[in-house]
């Protein structure tokens, strides 16, 4: 903290604009804390970036619907390769911990099974969903699987067991998705688009969510308020104390509105 903030002073800088995820914006909170607790002219406000839309406090953040395009347009090219040659495929999404950027994706580009980390998967209820689109005459089934996916055993684990159960899975299988693979025990075919979904030109409503924020960020500057997060709720940009979003996680909820609709449609979540 003290380096830090001798290098504002000597950089003559007054404000600070911390742009980024959760962990930038518990950094956030504590640098802003750390300054008025020393009293430091130096201000500080969040600005909600990742492609995980899982900040507290705000509905959403820009670098999510890019991430959304990519994962959806992953997920389009797997069906015309799914279809033709009648395969199950695994198309692995990114999200760290929740599973927001799974569910959107799935739902938009049409994936009969969505596995997110919320709903612990039973691999049963996986093999049912697939083996019930064979019997319908659906040779192929998508499946959208969020890097963070986890199965109802090990959901139900200590955290200490939980962890090593994990470590020992890292161990044996690239990521997730194989694991799941291997235990339908059928035929599956696996795709990580990995980091392109991180990358590439942000989509219009990212760069107009974006711009919303940092003009309102500015504002709080000018209007001498500092230590908040500007956010998106209800289509407004508001601003939220740092020290309410700082280490919250926003999680999908299981009985969220999108996944209860998303279920009417027929998709599985293997529950």
């Amino acid at each position: 903290y003290t380096l830090l903030f001798e290098k504002f002073e000597q950089l003559n800088i007054g404000a600070v604009f911390y742009i980024g995820g959760n962990d930038s914006m518990d950094t956030a909170d504590k640098l802003s804390r750390w300054a008025a607790h020393n009293n430091k002219e130096i201000s500080f406000i969040g600005v909600p970036k990742t492609i995980d839309n899982d900040i507290y406090g705000t509905d959403m953040t820009f670098g999510f619907y890019s991430a959304v395009n990519i994962a959806s347009d992953a997920i389009d090219c797997i069906h015309t390769t799914a279809s033709s040659h009648q395969r199950v495929f695994i198309v692995e999404v990114m999200g760290h911990k929740v599973g927001w950027l799974t569910l959107y994706a799935g739902i938009a580009s049409g994936a009969d099974v969505i596995l997110i980390p919320e709903i612990p998967y039973d691999i049963e209820k996986v093999c049912e969903a697939i083996n019930r689109r064979k019997e319908r005459g659906s040779g192929f089934t998508i499946l959208a699987v969020a890097e963070g996916a986890i199965a109802k055993e090990d959901a139900a684990l200590p955290k200490k067991e939980l962890k090593k159960r994990q470590e020992e899975i890292a161990k044996k299988y690239p990521s997730v998705s194989y694991k799941i693979a291997e235990k339908t025990g059928m035929e599956i075919r696996v795709t990580v688009p990995g980091h392109m979904q991180r990358g590439g030109s942000p989509c219009p409503y990212d760069r107009v969510l974006s711009t919303r924020l940092g003009s309102e960020a500015a504002q709080l500057i000018l209007d001498k308020q500092y230590g908040y997060m500007v956010g998106m709720v209800n289509g407004k940009v508001k601003k939220i104390p740092l020290g309410e979003c700082a280490g919250k996680l926003k999680t999908v909820d299981p009985n969220a509105q999108e996944v209860l609709q998303a279920k009417r449609m027929g998709i599985s979540f293997g529950d």
